[in-house]
């Protein structure tokens, strides 16, 4: 019997030397994946704020929990087995669909551009408020947030998946583990600073009203400066999708635009990367929002 004990307690022991090693071999293949979709992750970050901006402080944190919710469902539920799947069964698959989200990532970017520089008729600032504070609005928003998310959290699981499997030692397991862990800090650390995002000017409020001074100056400062930096988000977010659905695009064709330029790392690289990305993103943008309102228009008639 206490032989019997000494072997299960050995087995055990043995086991949990096992799991610590995987999750060691996931916590590692998940921060190499995710310093490679780091990019990616800062564009989602940019993209999302402005999907919350017009709505009352207190529809703010519920509306980024709703797409908060919608990313997680996104990368754990659609995303990571479907990837699984494809990457075993149907690899040259993975890109062509990368591309067509990256078409959609390129459609979304040039409709807010056309939005900005395209004659609107005068509305009713009553009407604009009750539609800005509708349900069906709040809801349109978040499914336009979950759907944006969606492109880019497939961009940012297929780089981490082609990391692991870029590992001497790896496995089915490992890869979805791997896919999980980098799908559930992503999702956090994203919303949790979109959250923080949104509510700094809550925040400029609570500390102006305090009686130290220095706490009113930073308050007052957040108050004046986050105007400012959500409508500069707008911009960067709408950078971000052209950037990245034209970067998507390029890649897919086996096309570096900085080696164009004798460029092939570095900063200097980058840029001209995601410069020339965001050109041919906002061209292939252009014809589709084109084609998209010829199409409305005919069938408006």
């Amino acid at each position: 019997m206490p032989s019997g004990l000494a072997a299960l307690l050995d087995d055990i022991a043995t086991i949990a030397k096992v799991a610590a090693a995987s999750v060691d071999d996931v916590a590692a293949a998940a921060g190499k994946a995710g310093s490679k979709a780091a990019g990616v992750v800062i564009d989602d970050t940019a993209v999302t704020p402005q999907y919350v901006t017009g709505f009352t402080p207190d529809r703010e944190l519920p509306i980024i929990w709703r797409i908060a919710k919608g990313s997680f469902f996104n990368k754990l539920v659609i995303i990571l087995p479907v990837a699984l799947l494809l990457s075993l069964f149907l690899p040259w698959a993975i890109t062509p669909i990368l591309m067509l989200g990256g078409a959609y990532l390129c459609f979304e970017g040039a409709e807010k551009v056309w939005e900005k520089i395209a004659p609107h008729e005068e509305e009713n600032l009553l009407e604009e408020l009750a539609e800005l504070t509708s349900t069906e609005h709040e809801t349109a928003m978040v499914k336009g947030a979950v759907r944006t998310d969606f492109i880019l959290s497939a961009e940012i699981m297929a780089i981490a998946l082609n990391e692991v499997k870029s590992l001497a030692a790896t496995s089915i397991w490992l890869e979805a583990g791997t896919l999980a862990f980098v799908a559930i800090a992503v999702t956090i650390g994203v919303y949790g600073v979109v959250g923080l995002i949104v509510k700094m000017d809550d925040i400029g409020l609570k500390l102006a009203g305090r009686e130290n001074g220095a706490s009113q100056a930073i308050g007052r400062g957040l108050v004046k400066g986050m105007p400012k930096l959500l409508a500069a988000l707008s911009t960067i977010g709408t950078a971000a999708m052209l950037w990245v659905g034209g970067q998507i695009i390029v890649h897919g064709f086996g096309i570096h635009p900085a080696e164009f330029f004798g460029l092939y790392e570095g900063a200097l690289a980058w840029v001209a990367d995601a410069a020339m990305s965001g050109v041919v993103g906002l061209a292939i943008g252009a014809v589709i929002v084109w084609v998209y309102h010829m199409v409305t228009k005919r069938k408006a008639h």
